[in-house]
């Protein structure tokens, strides 16, 4: 029972972030987070246009809270809007603007629209961007058009867990066009990226370089002469014969 509970609550929390998601569409709509509070739930909004998120006056606001107390039956629900510092290398924000301006000025300048955004990601300081395209543009027949630009990682955990993507479709005369995003952000650390780091020359340093650095010098230690014995011995032998010379001359 309580296994089911939790599932229910979590259907019921994924239902509620499409809800919003698609209540705000083509307004600069990021994603949504859900959390709960004593007080009820809070729905925190990431958006790069906060004014048109909350509307003229908050109409906007009051209307979406309204359809949320009504169709998914929350008793005080919060909704909070927090603004994206940079949207250009925002997957879902890059996505959501290329269908706004397809579906506004037509698909005979879909590559300038491309390319214009490919270029706003790289400016942004985006590592990688890749923009799929696929529907019946420019001609009558379906294709799929491929833009990239920078580096995009295909396979590994980072391009699951650190490239965005986001999808997004644009509704035409000709057809109904998908659109794919993926973005590499500023600052991801890859696994193959190795920094060699060098030691500095005072680590490396021998005893006597370090020495000839500081301008001392080392006095060797001066090796101990054995007593000269055999010496000794000679000369007392010749003053023996010298004695006995002269005493036999006597």
């Amino acid at each position: 029972m309580i296994e089911r509970k939790f599932v229910a609550e979590r259907v019921k929390e994924h239902q509620i972030l499409e809800f919003v998601s698609a209540t705000l569409k083509n307004v600069g709509h990021s994603y949504t987070k859900m959390v709960r509070t004593p007080l009820g739930e809070k729905i925190i909004i990431f958006a790069s246009r906060p004014g048109l998120v909350v509307g003229r006056k908050g109409e906007n606001i009051k209307k979406l809270t309204g359809a949320l107390k009504k169709k998914f039956e929350l008793e005080n629900p919060q909704i909070e809007i927090s603004e994206i510092e940079n949207p250009n290398i925002d997957a879902q924000i890059v996505a959501e603007r290329i269908a706004s301006t397809l579906e506004r000025f037509g698909s005979q300048k879909f590559k300038a629209i491309a390319h214009k955004s490919l270029q706003d990601a790289m400016q942004s300081g985006a590592l990688g961007i890749e923009i799929k395209m696929s529907g019946k543009i420019p001609s009558a027949r379906a294709k799929t058009w491929r833009f990239f630009n920078g580096y995009m990682k295909k396979s590994g955990q980072i391009a699951i867990t650190g490239v965005k993507k986001a999808y997004a479709f644009a509704q035409l005369k000709t057809g109904t066009i998908g659109i794919q995003v993926r973005i590499m952000p500023p600052g991801l650390v890859l696994p193959d990226d190795v920094e060699v780091k060098a030691t500095p020359i005072e680590q490396v340093a021998t005893p006597k370089t370090e020495a000839a650095v500081e301008g001392k010098t080392e006095e060797k230690p001066k090796r101990k002469r054995a007593p000269k014995k055999k010496a000794e011995e000679s000369q007392s032998a010749e003053n023996t014969n010298e004695s006995e010379g002269t005493q036999s001359t006597q």
